[in-house]
């Protein structure tokens, strides 16, 4: 017999065996192999999102890196060149907390800003190297050593070049609006650095007592007021003006002896449900048959006293945003407290009052301006202060603890506040920036899922202008002057050039030790009074510009790359973060996405669909799976899931991957037996003309898979091409095709054309399945290659350097086969069950003992009658098929004619006496002849 045997070992070894191929992979400089090779071809730039400098990898690391990689390798199979260059972004608020927990905040207060910085470098290329061990474990091939960092010398300049060409196209501007401030980080914070969080906040209705009350109500002789509602009680001292809805009526609840002014819609929920005055009643001015109302248009320009100073008047306006949901329809508006309240008071015309300092405390003072009777209070603090203070005074309507989402800062997860402060911003529509942004994404962007074009679009679409200011240490910094003699913020072309240059030569560190003079040149003067005093500012961009801009540091800049890439490829909440300050940074520099396409992914979850964190214990650690069960089965699991939404990884589902990852590796075992060391397709393969009808439907069914997985492939949905593989290699090979050929494979004569034929399929079979999982069991299939013939491996040594598989038949003649196997398969589906029915009633024990009759459909009967079709005996593993036509597919079973062969236990008739053996059918004597 004529058994399998290969040197592939049937226990894979993953943890042990695959640190030992990654050395060799280094030792023969595999990436730069496969660089040469495809050197010259097209190429296929996939622009490495940096991660942040912080910490071990992670999960949702493994799942980003091995995507990438197995996009990189197909691409490369396709013939293209594909660099990769990975990053780091090692700038930030995160690298700078940990210093600072470090040195303890007093002393981190002291400690100057260089060696600040200093100890934030050494921090962040401590994590570089420990990050970049984990990737590489994972078998991701790349230029492991020429990566980018933002933090290159290179990268500061460009971070300063895109901001010039922005800011000679008049987008970038610097402006006091309140921005998201960070009281516990000191720094103003961007809208992609903002994280929803619940917060339990006290809500209050606040009686606004009016100064010039309309005549109606002003001739009851109570007082009235405007009751506003606010859930951010410690804003009040920085009030005004009251917004109302322009066309809402408003009517005036008389309740205490005071007329309140508020939303019709609204009232009898405040004062019956939630200040619960029972008597409160709507207002009928004498005379009149009904109750006092005005639209809220009405109403503009009427003042009132303001909560908490004296001697000062808040003003009546209207604004579109005021809603009748919640609240009073009355808002209170503090300009220097929120993004619609300072529009609303620029357009109106209102003070733009913020009396609270970096530290989210109130300045000390009495006047409006500063905190007044809460000076030097922290604003969470002054909430109940604020409260008893209005109670004392009899102006608090009601009081209610509400639960509503509230913006956290991203880092250090405390609520924000906003707060009115200079700062610099990027103008989204001035130069119109969103305009052409939005236009990029929807029409010259590819996505993947396509309906990640409609999240990013609608992200641009409802964005503030970008506060790209900071007020931290470790960054780079913007680079704008103070004139110290008249106060003048100074910044023009001559400066940023000399900026430019001294960044490229120095870095941005040398902002914070070199003297302007010494390289500003000539360009050191005050445009405003002449003078040549001038101080460099301390604010530092964005971290999200600066990683923004890494399509000029490193696509634009290196040779090997190109610009704009062709695919960026990052976590969903990008949308926000990286994929839009690398838009917006492209867009306004250059009119044009920095990316042809973008890959959109979700997040990693545990089982049961929960984030992961260490108090739950419910974290997948990537290095410690490697060291227990190897990269593969990671590289699989990525494979196997969806990762367009959000996925789902714990212990138990990578158990399933192991044993999805058998059956691949056991299929690889299979193929290799029957080849290696016997067969290579060069020399010993047979056309596919002359092929046995039954191998040729299954060169056929894998050109179907080809054409599937390459398809799949080609859209970045791995998982389907995952599905279809193993589907082929589970159901069709395994169990059917390979189950039906060992017949064949193990008793026919070696060097014959039933035997080469099988094994020409095999060879086949091994050669699409080393290139279509090569990308995703990168170990396995470069350890598969040391046994295969090399025909089946383009006289390659590493899995690596291998083309793209091409199926021996075109997909149209594939498809016309297709039928007549689809027919087969369905009529072996009846016949197993008619088999299993006899083996279960005892009748039989083998299906080789077997014999069949069957019918089929008249349209199946002409397939697997016709000119393609095969041996059914051989495909259903019984003695002999006897196939009629009928009504539907039936089977029935009957005992195998003949007697049993004692070397192949297949039942023939012309079992007997051959050439000295007995109980031999004539097959198996011809064989043991040869």
């Amino acid at each position: 017999m004529n058994l399998p045997k290969t040197g592939f070992p049937m226990r894979a070894g993953l943890a042990k065996s695959e640190p030992a191929r990654l050395a060799a992979w280094n030792e023969n400089h595999v990436y730069e192999q496969l660089m040469k090779k495809n050197e010259g071809h097209k190429k296929f730039v996939l622009h490495d999102g940096p991660p942040y400098a912080n910490g071990p990898i992670h999960i949702g690391h493994a799942m980003n890196k091995i995507s990438k990689d197995m996009i990189m390798r197909y691409h490369a199979m396709q013939g293209e060149q594909t660099p990769y260059v990975p990053g780091w972004d090692c700038h930030g608020q995160p690298i700078e907390h940990k210093v600072e927990e470090k040195l303890g905040t007093a002393k981190f207060n002291a400690t100057p800003t260089a060696k600040i910085r200093e100890m934030c470098h050494e921090f962040a290329v401590e994590n570089i190297e420990l990050q970049k061990a984990g990737f590489r474990r994972l078998g991701v091939l790349g230029d492991w050593d020429h990566p980018y960092l933002t933090l290159y010398h290179e990268h500061d300049a460009a971070d300063i070049e895109v901001f010039k060409a922005m800011f000679d196209k008049g987008m970038i501007y610097r402006g006091r609006k309140p921005v998201h401030w960070c009281k516990h980080c000191h720094t103003a914070l961007a809208e992609a650095e903002i994280e929803y969080a619940d917060e339990v906040s006290p809500s209050v209705f606040v009686r606004f007592e009016l100064i010039d009350a309309p005549e109606a109500l002003a001739a009851s002789g109570l007082p009235v007021d405007v009751v506003i509602w606010t859930t951010t009680p410690w804003t009040l001292p920085a009030n005004s003006g009251v917004a109302l809805s322009p066309e809402a009526d408003y009517v005036a609840v008389e309740a205490g002896g005071r007329l309140g002014i508020m939303a019709k819609a609204l009232w009898e929920k405040v004062f019956h449900e939630v200040a619960h005055l029972e008597d409160a009643r709507l207002f009928t001015p004498a005379g009149a048959a009904e109750p006092w109302v005005a639209q809220g248009a009405d109403l503009v320009g009427t003042t009132y006293k303001h909560p908490i100073f004296e001697d000062v008047t808040g003003t009546v306006v209207t604004a579109d945003y005021v809603t009748l949901e919640d609240g009073t329809g009355c808002v209170h508006t503090a300009p220097g407290h929120g993004v619609d309240d300072y529009y609303t008071g620029m357009r109106c015309n209102l003070p733009i009052i913020m009396p609270v300092d970096d530290d989210g405390r109130f300045y000390v003072g009495e006047g409006y301006g500063t905190g007044g009777p809460f000076s030097g209070m922290d604003t969470d603090e002054a909430n109940p202060k604020i409260i008893e203070f209005l109670a004392e005074r009899g102006t608090l309507l009601a009081e209610k603890k509400i639960n509503h989402s509230y913006p956290h800062c991203w880092r250090c997860k405390n609520p924000t506040i906003f707060r009115a402060t200079d700062q610099w911003f990027v103008s989204m529509d001035e130069t119109g920036l969103r305009e052409q942004a939005l236009d990029q994404v929807l029409n010259h962007v590819a996505w993947y899922p396509d309906h990640a074009k409609n999240r990013i679009g609608a992200m641009v679409e409802q964005r503030p202008d970008w506060c790209i200011s900071r007020q931290r240490n470790w960054g780079v910094p913007i680079p704008s002057f103070t004139c110290a003699d008249c106060g003048e913020k100074v910044m023009n072309d001559a400066m940023l050039d000399a900026v430019i240059a001294l960044f490229k030569e120095k870095g941005s560190d040398a902002w914070f030790t070199d003297a302007p003079e010494s390289y500003l040149g000539e360009a050191c003067v005050c445009p405003k009074c002449g003078g040549h005093h001038l101080k460099a500012d301390r604010d530092i961009l964005d971290v999200w510009w600066d990683s923004g801009v890494s399509w000029k540091a490193v696509c634009e800049n290196r040779p090997e790359l190109a610009y704009p890439a062709d695919m960026y490829l990052e976590g969903s909440d990008q949308h926000r973060g990286w994929f839009q300050s690398s838009l917006l940074t492209s867009v306004g520099a250059n009119g044009v996405a920095p990316y042809k396409a973008v890959v959109s992914q979700g997040f990693t979850l545990d089982g049961q669909g929960r984030k992961m964190s260490k108090s739950l214990g419910n974290v997948i650690d990537p290095n410690k799976v490697c060291d227990e069960m190897g990269a593969d089965i990671i590289r699989l699991w990525v494979a196997s899931v969806d990762t367009s939404s959000d996925v789902a990884i714990d212990h138990e589902i990578l158990a399933r991957t192991s044993d999805a990852y058998r059956r691949f590796r056991n299929t690889f075992r299979f193929l290799l037996g029957e080849l290696e060391g016997q067969f290579d397709p060069e020399r010993d393969g047979v056309p596919f003309e002359e092929l046995l009808p039954l191998d040729k439907l299954m060169v056929a069914r894998l050109t179907q898979v080809q054409a599937e997985v390459d398809d799949a492939y080609r859209g970045y949905e791995f998982n389907r091409a995952y599905r279809t593989l193993y589907d082929f290699v589970v159901t069709e090979l395994s169990n059917v095709y390979l189950d039906a050929l060992k017949d064949r494979l193990y008793c026919e004569r070696p060097g014959s054309l039933a035997r080469r034929s099988a094994q020409t399929v095999l060879a086949e079979l091994l050669s699409m399945l080393l290139r279509d999982l090569q990308p995703i069991l990168s170990f396995t299939c470069d350890e598969v290659m040391a046994y295969a013939p090399a025909g089946c491996r383009d006289g390659q040594t590493y899995a690596a350097l291998l083309e793209w598989y091409e199926a021996p038949i075109a997909l149209d003649e594939a498809n016309r086969y297709g039928e007549v196997l689809d027919a087969a398969m369905e009529l072996r589906g009846v016949v197993t069950k008619a088999i299993e029915d006899a083996r279960a009633e005892g009748t039989f024990t083998k299906s080789q003992e077997v014999r069949v009759r069957a019918w089929a459909p008249a349209e199946a009967y002409a397939l697997l009658t016709g000119d393609m079709a095969c041996d059914l005996a051989e495909f259903f593993i019984v003695s002999e098929v006897e196939l009629e036509s009928g009504e539907e597919f039936a089977a029935e079973v009957e005992p195998a004619r003949g007697e049993r062969c004692d070397r192949c236990w297949n039942y023939r008739e012309s079992t007997g006496e051959h050439g000295g053996h007995a109980h031999i059918c004539a097959r198996c004597a011809e064989a043991l002849e040869a």
